[in-house]
């Protein structure tokens, strides 16, 4: 198995269907961007970090994680340099069984990761709800 997974992870490369790289998240509300996410490889499994902030005038310009759960190593850490995505698994099409922190809100969700063209589609699952959002790639 743990031949397969690189071997399926080189295959999407080969494609350049690859997920890993830089990625601009949009705020769903008002459509203006707000980070750029690094997603890159560790063994053989996925994580992204957040790189840079959009900040408007008046926003904290280095802001921490005041609303991660106090037991969470990442509490009142820096948002810009914290790994939001952990252990993401690729199967078929898709990355799965890792989660995702929403750093605004300190919470954690399951997370599911899949290319649609050329834009990165993040979904974030609550129990039975999710929400999708439709990253950009970064240049």
């Amino acid at each position: 198995m743990k031949l397969l997974l690189p071997l399926l992870f080189s295959c999407f490369l080969a494609n350049g269907q690859s997920i890993i790289g830089k990625w601009k998240t949009v705020d769903d509300n008002t459509g203006d961007e707000r980070s750029v996410v690094e997603i890159f490889q560790k063994g053989d499994k996925v994580y992204g970090k957040i790189i840079k902030l959009f900040r408007k005038p008046g926003e904290d310009p280095d802001p921490v994680c005041e609303a991660c759960d106090h037991s969470d190593t990442r509490f009142k850490k820096k948002i810009v340099g914290m790994e939001i995505i952990q252990d993401m698994v690729l199967s078929e099409n898709e990355y799965i069984d890792g989660n995702i922190l929403d750093p605004q809100n300190g919470k954690i969700y399951k997370c599911k990761l899949w290319l649609e063209g050329d834009h990165l589609k993040v979904r974030g699952y609550w129990g039975p709800f999710y929400r999708t959002q439709t990253w950009k790639k970064a240049n």
